[in-house]
């Protein structure tokens, strides 16, 4: 099989794993503050549930990446979703018992998919040459839109689905969570052969100098800081998830409290979805066309214009705060798209999975501590500081764009 049919039936099949992974990830997205916030007792923990998902997101991209250094993206991959079942059953039973620290756990073992399904767009990478890079990410990307979009709207689904199980009405969309995450697990064991990064370095010779060895973790934050460009990736991707969690996380508790119905709270974070991954092939090729740290820049733009226009909304639904959670979603993708492309042109192929594994633990932890400092934001100062806060924070990604400028960068 040539390399350009290779790539084209890896990116099939990491697309179809996505699809899939997307329902898994975001089934529960709706109802997981509503879920920590019941069961804690006070919305002031509301933002926990995300944050531990998003803690367990970066804790599992390190056990992830050791395991594509050594054995190729599928068993990493695989594993992730693994993690992401036993979470999952956790967060039910912690839901029938009533325990926090339970339920924080599943959350926490729940990010396997969560990084299983970011690691994904990185697997699209390894077979591509440099001129496309950024298309090719973005399709994988792309490709979560469809699961992603369903997910959030399962939650009519996902009541019947508790209600014939006789478990909580929150827990039900965790159920269909549960399933969609098996079936992505599923697709990579059995499709994704040959291993796209096995076989990149069967093609390429790749040398490392004398030194830079030394693990996972020492070699890929050696690699990182000592390139602009990765760094530059890296910090961008972090920012602009940070922004993009904290709004997100406590917009259906700002939601709720002007009496939004489930339903409702489910198609704005569907259509939030929707500008993270729909037009993901557009921002790659962009990426492509007019270089990763234009592509940064406009997505500084997107996020400060969504945190103020979502700071000037008042609780529950209204045209103003699904409008700034659709650009929220935009700005995301771009920050993500460019800063991933940057991160990997930067990289040896041999170093990628060490060092994308260490961008997505420090995208995980930026976003983590900003979806707790959200719950906390809003319960002392409310909904519009946030936006505030996290305004100033996309200004910050729009100051990485003349960092460490290359040529052609």
């Amino acid at each position: 099989m040539s390399t350009h049919a290779l790539q084209r039936r890896t990116i099939a099949t990491l697309a179809g794993s996505q699809v899939l992974g997307g329902v898994g990830v975001s089934a529960g997205a709706a109802v997981g503050a509503l879920l920590a916030a019941d069961i804690s007792g006070s919305e002031k923990w509301a933002g926990l549930g995300g944050t531990a998902q998003t803690l367990g997101g970066a804790l599992a991209a390190i056990v992830l990446a050791r395991i594509m250094a050594a054995k190729g993206r599928r068993p990493g991959l695989v594993a992730g979703y693994a993690m992401a079942i036993a979470g999952g059953l956790l967060i039910v039973g912690a839901s029938v018992v009533g325990s926090f620290a339970l339920l924080l756990l599943g959350f926490l073992l729940f990010g396997g998919a969560t990084a299983a399904n970011s690691q994904a767009r990185f697997a699209a990478t390894d077979l591509a040459d440099d001129v496309h890079k950024g298309r090719h990410l973005s399709i994988v990307v792309w490709a979560t839109t469809i699961g992603a979009v369903a997910g959030p709207n399962l939650t009519g689904p996902g009541r019947w689905v508790a209600q014939q199980l006789h478990l909580p009405v929150l827990v039900g969309p965790y159920v269909l969570s549960l399933v969609g995450v098996l079936l992505a697990g599923l697709v990579l064991t059995l499709a994704l052969r040959p291993d796209p990064l096995l076989t990149a370095r069967a093609l390429h010779v790749d040398h490392v100098e004398p030194g830079e060895d030394h693990g996972p973790a020492a070699t890929g934050w050696a690699v990182i800081h000592s390139r602009p460009d990765a760094l530059t990736g890296v910090l961008a991707l972090a920012l602009g998830h940070t922004v993009m969690v904290s709004v997100m996380i406590m917009t259906p508790i700002h939601m709720r409290h002007g009496d939004a119905t489930l339903e409702v709270i489910g198609l704005v974070i569907s259509l939030h979805i929707v500008g993270m991954y729909a037009f993901s092939p557009v921002t790659g090729w962009a990426v492509d066309r007019w270089g990763a740290r234009s592509v940064i820049g406009a997505g500084s733009l997107l996020l400060l214009t969504a945190s103020l226009l979502a700071a000037s909304t008042r609780e529950g639904q209204s045209l103003a705060l699904t409008t700034a959670l659709i650009l929220l979603g935009l700005g995301w993708s771009c920050t993500l798209i460019a800063g991933s492309t940057l991160l990997s042109a930067a990289i040896p192929l041999r170093q990628r999975p060490a060092a994308q594994g260490l961008a997505d633990v420090a995208m995980g932890l930026a976003g983590g501590g900003g979806g707790a400092l959200a719950g906390l934001v809003v319960g002392w100062w409310g909904y519009q500081a946030l936006g505030l806060l996290a305004g100033g924070a996309a200004l910050l990604v729009g100051l990485l764009v003349p960092l460490g400028r290359r040529r052609g960068c």
